[in-house]
């Protein structure tokens, strides 16, 4: 069993390439993202970061905790303030151009 998952940020898309061409170089999720990735969960007390056997998938408490970050960063604190932020954060940050 697989935690939910949204798409990936290489995933070619009809408009741009890719997602990964909104996000600028210098832009901190790429930290945020680094960060989390680097990160033992479970050894952290994540208590979800084992797949359970049975039931719906929960979503991956590593993108959870991504968005939490950036939210404490950003001074987003309620979930639907979250919510709107990734979706519309996207429209901010300028295309790297190739």
């Amino acid at each position: 069993m697989n935690y939910i998952r949204g798409s990936e940020r290489e995933e070619m898309l009809l408009l741009p390439e890719a997602l990964e061409d909104y996000i600028a170089p210098e832009n901190p999720v790429r930290f945020i993202d680094a960060f989390v990735a680097q990160l033992d969960l479970q050894a952290a007390g994540f208590a979800r970061a084992q797949l359970p056997e049975t039931g719906r998938p929960p979503y991956d408490p590593a993108v959870l905790l991504r968005l939490y970050l950036y939210g404490y960063l950003n001074r987003v604190r309620s979930s639907r303030g979250l919510e709107r932020e990734a979706g519309r954060n996207l429209g901010k940050v300028t295309p790297n151009v190739r």
